[in-house]
């Protein structure tokens, strides 16, 4: 059977493991994401417990080279966001989702307006369980990526296939079909900045992740099809995250791949002790000896 990375009709025209011409060769290190995404797991006062003691554990060397956000549901925002500034915990606060609105006539929906007033960064826009329980179409994750980014904040643009997509040997299809569809009119500069989370369908909370050279060649896919989307330049400076089944057991191997530039992390990241292993383990290998 032909793998997941194998040619597919439609697919553009990058080889995997090669990059093309116009992607500048991996230089200095991007500086690694590690995101906790807690989905909707912990209270107000759960959420409290937990970023307190990540806080109380995490030290200077853990994020000296690693970046790190927390993305708790809607209802903990402000509760997280109070602590991480009171006590100058270095996370980055982050979202799950919003509107493409900045306000109106849709009932229990959240605006970019009302996050970015909350002081948060990072914003997951179309994770899988959105496009699948909600009804989350290509259209409204450009909008609402472009919404994000009017508010200043940063998109972690979630993209991935399904085990019978990748059965089929359309892992590299349905990839740039949805980079394309998100990503297409921006400029260099917007996309540069933006982060993108691969996250195989098959892999989220199965318990069963992706190996690491499966996730390095759909990162360098990724990057390779951003290349002809902004340009070479936007594509070097991309970070583009793995997420799917991550633990502090698999991290360390998934994070040394050249093109993966950290991890979105799921039930792992709801235990403050677990969640900075994964963290630890994502630093660079230099950092990772000192520790």
């Amino acid at each position: 059977m032909a793998g997941p990375f194998a040619d597919t009709p439609g697919t553009p025209d990058v080889v995997p493991g090669a990059p093309p011409s116009d992607v500048p060769p991996t230089g200095a290190r991007r500086q690694p994401l590690v995101s906790g995404n807690w989905k909707m797991h912990h209270d107000h006062i759960e959420a409290l417990h937990t970023v307190r003691d990540l806080g109380l554990r995490i030290k200077p060397d853990d994020v000296a080279a690693v970046d790190v956000s927390i993305h708790p549901p809607f209802t903990d925002l402000r509760t997280v966001q109070t602590l991480v500034e009171a006590e100058s915990i270095p996370v980055a606060l982050g979202a799950q989702h919003c509107n493409d609105h900045d306000r109106g006539a849709f009932t229990g929906e959240v605006s970019p307006q009302m996050l970015a007033r909350l002081g948060v960064r990072y914003v997951i826009v179309g994770h899988s369980e959105r496009r699948q329980h909600f009804g989350m179409t290509d259209d409204a994750v450009a909008a609402t990526l472009r919404a994000v980014l009017r508010h200043g904040m940063t998109p972690i643009l979630c993209v991935g296939e399904t085990q019978e997509e990748r059965a089929a040997g359309s892992t590299e299809t349905r990839l740039a079909a949805q980079l394309h569809a998100a990503l297409a009119g921006l400029d260099a500069a917007q996309v540069a900045g933006i982060v993108v989370a691969y996250e195989p369908i098959w892999a989220i909370g199965s318990g069963t992740p992706a190996s690491a050279v499966d996730a390095e060649d759909a990162c360098l896919f990724v990057r390779q099809t951003v290349a002809t989307l902004a340009g070479g330049d936007a594509a070097a400076s991309l970070r583009v995250q793995y997420g799917g089944s991550v633990n502090a057991e698999n991290a360390a191997e998934l994070a040394a791949e050249p093109d993966v530039d950290g991890l979105l992390v799921g039930g792992a990241s709801l235990d403050a002790a677990g969640f900075l292993e994964i963290v630890r383990a994502t630093r660079p290998p230099a950092r990772r000896r000192r520790a």
